[in-house]
């Protein structure tokens, strides 16, 4: 599975952005997916994981309540909703697929897009 993250760019504390992983290759509906960031300095962070078909999903305390992951099987593309955003929210996110749990076997990933939450 080859994936792209698009979507990312710069909003303002308190704003929203909706982040894109594209799929080609291998049939993407049998892979469970995630969202994983990470900011200048730190260690790549968790913030997102859904299952195969989208029926169960897993967020960390951190971005709970304010990010939504989804995918639509039929167009091949995962979504990564982020509301209500915070200067600690800036960072490369990624997409991966395999888990969607933290500590999950993640085989395949996209290159990363850039969020900045700065005024």
């Amino acid at each position: 599975v080859q994936l792209q993250a698009s979507g990312g760019g710069l909003v303002q504390p308190g704003g929203s952005l909706r982040l894109s992983c594209a799929a080609s290759g291998r049939d993407f509906s049998n892979y469970a997916m995630g969202w994983f960031r990470q900011a200048p300095g730190k260690e790549r962070e968790f913030v997102a994981g859904i299952s195969w078909s989208g029926g169960s999903t897993y967020y960390p305390d951190s971005v709970k309540g304010r990010f939504t992951i989804s995918r639509d099987n039929a167009k091949n593309t995962g979504y990564l909703q982020m509301n209500t955003l915070k200067p600690e929210d800036t960072a490369v996110y990624y997409c991966a697929a395999g888990a969607m749990h933290p500590s999950g076997t993640y085989s395949y990933w996209g290159q990363g897009t850039l969020v900045t939450v700065s005024s």
